[in-house]
């Protein structure tokens, strides 16, 4: 059973959102928080195994709400619900820790499966729409005067304990490419990839593939289109 926390300052959405889960057999709602500040109070009592997170609310926002929620070190997950016209705010979520977002107008089917892959450890998106997603915003970004010359990239210490091997299998996820795309690509069983996942995700401290995606850009590995 996944139990989770709907967090939104509109009752009627909440309401929704009950009544959605409570459909399904294998999910519970353990609690509803209309604030950011309500949603860390409750995550640490009722720990559920996914955080429904609104971002835009008075008070404590979701952002804030979800870098607090996840710094914690509980095993509760966060997944940002966001609008088309405010990406940038799936963006600073998924840096603040969230495992994934999808929008609001998200098709019933599409909300429960995001709910049961961040349950599990999953990305909710492709990994191609996460690239895209960092795309958009690494653009934002401040960048460097061309006339000041190039300037090298320090070693992320994140990426110290990689072979050679996860090394170049975290540059391919930062590029958005699947388990089924690595394997055939590199020559490799789809078994090993999946193994190689694993362990730079362990090593990386990344709670997820997505996570792994943004380590990819931060360490200079994978650069905006």
């Amino acid at each position: 059973m996944t139990t989770v926390l709907i967090t939104d300052d509109q009752p009627l959405q909440r309401f929704g959102f009950r009544m959605l889960l409570e459909s399904q057999d294998d999910m519970t709602v353990t609690g509803e928080a209309s604030n950011g500040s309500e949603a860390v109070r409750m995550a640490a009592e009722l720990s559920p195994d996914v955080v429904l997170m609104d971002v835009r609310m008075p008070g404590l926002d979701g952002i804030e709400a979800t870098r607090r929620i996840t710094a914690a070190g509980d095993r509760t997950r966060v997944l940002i619900l966001t609008t088309f016209d405010l990406d940038e705010y799936a963006y600073a979520g998924l840096r603040a820790g969230a495992s994934g977002f999808l929008v609001k107008d998200a098709q019933p089917e599409e909300l429960l499966s995001g709910i049961r892959a961040v349950a599990t450890g999953d990305a909710v998106v492709a990994p191609s729409l996460t690239r895209r997603l960092l795309d958009a915003y690494v653009h934002h970004l401040p960048t460097q005067n061309p006339t000041d010359g190039p300037e090298p990239t320090p070693l992320d210490t994140r990426l110290t304990t990689l072979t050679d091997r996860e090394l170049e299998i975290l540059t391919v996820i930062g590029r958005g490419w699947t388990n089924t795309e690595i394997a055939a690509r590199l020559h490799l069983a789809e078994s090993t990839v999946k193994t190689h996942v694993g362990r730079i995700l362990a090593k990386t401290a990344s709670r997820d593939r997505i996570q792994a995606v943004i380590l990819a850009y931060d360490a200079g590995l994978v650069r905006p289109s």
